[in-house]
C-alpha cells in the first residue's frame, strides 16, 4: 500500500480537489441552456436546480459512513468518474424530470468526492506532519477557474451543449484515472461505529465551517447585487468584485500553508476572519469602486484559509471518527452555501441588502471569538 507521507499520494489529493472544482464549474454555464432547451421559468429552474443540493447533501451523510467503513479511496474514484460520466447527461436531458434526476446524481457524485477527498487529506496531510490543507482547496479553485473558463471557451465557439460536456469529461476521466492507483487504499478506513451524532468541538466546527461558507456564498450571489445598489458600479461591471475575491482566496490558498506552518492555526484563524470582517466594512463605506473592490480583495484573502483549518482541527478532535467528523463539517458547509442565500434575500427584502452584509461580518466575528476554542479542545 502506498505510503500517505509520498509526493504519489499528494498528487492524488490535489488531482481529486481539481477534478471536483472542474467538474462543478462546468456545470455553470450550462444552466442558460438547460433553461432554454426545457423552456421553463425561473421557479420551476430554481427547483430543478435544488436537486443538485439534495443529492449533494445525502451523498455526503452516507459518504462519511462509508468513508469510516471502507476508506475514501474508492469514493473519490466512484465520485470522479461520476462527475465526468453524469456531465453531458445534464446537456441532453429532455425533461424536467430528467434533468432532476441527471442533477440529483451529479450532486451526489459531487457531494461524494468532496467529503472522500477532505477525508484524505486530513490522512495526508497528518502523515506529512506539516500543513498542506490549504494548497488541496487551492486546487479546487483552481478548478473552478478552468472548468468555468473551458466550458465558456468552448460554447462560444458554437458546439452545443452536448459536444462541449463530453469535451469537458475527458479531462476529468483522465484525472481520475492518473489519481485512482496513487490514492492511499483504505485511508482512515476503521472499525467504528457508522453512525455518531455530531457533538463537543465538532459540532462548533460545523457551525464556524457553515458560516465561512455562507459568506463565500454570498459574495458570488449577491457581491454584484451590493455594489450596483449602490451606484458603486454598472450592471456591466457588477462581477469584477467576485473575479476579485476568487482571484485573491485562491492566492491566499496558495500561500496559506507556509502561512500557516508559520504563525499556526489559532493565529491563522483569528487574524484572517478579522481581515474578512475589516474587508466588509472597507465594502459596505466604500465610496467609489476602487475602494470597494478592496474589500473584495480583503474578504478573499482574509477567508482563503478559514475552511482548510477547520478541516484540519478535525482530525484532531476525539468525540467522534474523522471522517464523520469531516463529513459533519462538509455538509454543514453545504447547507450555508445551499440556504444562505435565500436567508439573505429574505434579510435584504425586510432591511436592505447592505444591513445583510453587516449581519455576515457580525457572524464571521463568531470564527474570531472560536479561534482559541477550536484549536485548543480536542474533545
Amino acid at each position: 500500500m502506498l505510503s500517505a507521507d509520498r509526493p504519489a499520494t499528494r498528487l492524488a489529493t490535489r488531482l481529486a480537489f481539481l477534478v471536483a472544482g472542474f467538474g462543478i464549474a462546468c456545470w455553470a454555464p450550462l444552466v442558460p441552456f438547460a433553461k432554454a432547451r426545457l423552456a421553463v421559468d425561473d421557479g420551476i429552474l430554481g427547483l430543478l436546480l435544488l436537486s443538485l443540493g439534495v443529492g449533494s447533501v445525502a451523498a455526503m451523510l452516507l459518504t462519511g459512513v462509508l468513508s469510516a467503513r471502507y476508506g475514501s479511496k474508492p469514493i473519490i474514484v466512484t465520485g470522479g468518474l461520476g462527475l465526468a460520466l453524469l456531465l453531458p447527461l445534464l446537456a441532453i436531458a429532455s425533461s424536467p424530470a430528467t434533468l432532476a434526476l441527471a442533477l440529483l446524481a451529479f450532486g451526489a457524485a459531487l457531494g461524494s468526492i468532496d467529503v472522500a477527498m477532505n477525508i484524505h487529506a486530513v490522512e495526508v496531510e497528518r502523515a506529512a506532519a506539516r500543513p498542506l490543507m490549504s494548497g488541496f482547496h487551492a486546487l479546487f479553485s483552481i478548478g473552478g477557474f478552468a472548468g468555468s473558463a473551458v466550458m465558456t471557451g468552448l460554447l462560444s465557439l458554437q458546439l452545443g451543449a452536448f459536444t462541449c460536456a463530453l469535451i469537458c469529461s475527458v479531462p476529468m476521466l483522465l484525472v481520475t484515472l492518473v489519481a485512482w492507483p496513487r490514492l492511499l487504499r483504505s485511508a482512515q478506513a476503521q472499525q467504528e461505529p457508522l453512525f455518531v451524532l455530531p457533538r463537543g468541538t465538532v459540532l462548533l466546527l460545523a457551525l464556524l465551517g457553515a458560516i465561512t461558507f455562507l459568506v463565500e456564498g454570498a459574495v458570488l450571489d449577491w457581491g454584484a447585487l451590493l455594489v450596483i445598489g449602490v451606484g458603486l458600479v454598472s450592471e456591466a461591471h457588477g462581477g469584477i468584485g467576485y473575479i476579485v475575491f476568487s482571484i485573491a482566496m485562491t492566492a491566499g490558498r496558495l500561500a496559506g500553508d507556509a502561512v500557516v506552518a508559520r504563525i499556526g492555526d489559532r493565529t491563522t484563524l483569528f487574524w484572517g476572519s478579522l481581515l474578512t470582517i475589516a474587508g466588509f466594512t472597507v465594502l459596505l463605506l466604500a465610496p467609489v469602486a476602487a475602494v470597494a473592490m478592496a474589500g473584495f480583495l480583503l474578504i478573499g484573502l482574509g477567508a482563503s484559509n478559514l475552511v482548510p483549518i477547520l478541516f484540519r482541527r478535525a482530525a484532531t478532535q476525539t468525540a467522534m471518527p474523522v471522517g464523520l467528523a469531516v463529513a459533519a463539517i462538509t455538509t454543514a458547509g453545504y447547507a450555508g452555501v445551499l440556504m444562505g442565500p435565500a436567508g439573505i434575500g429574505f434579510v435584504a427584502h425586510v432591511v436592505g441588502l447592505p444591513t445583510a452584509f453587516w449581519i455576515l461580518a457580525a457572524l464571521t466575528g463568531l470564527v474570531t471569538a472560536s479561534a482559541r476554542v477550536v484549536t485548543a479542545n480536542r474533545r
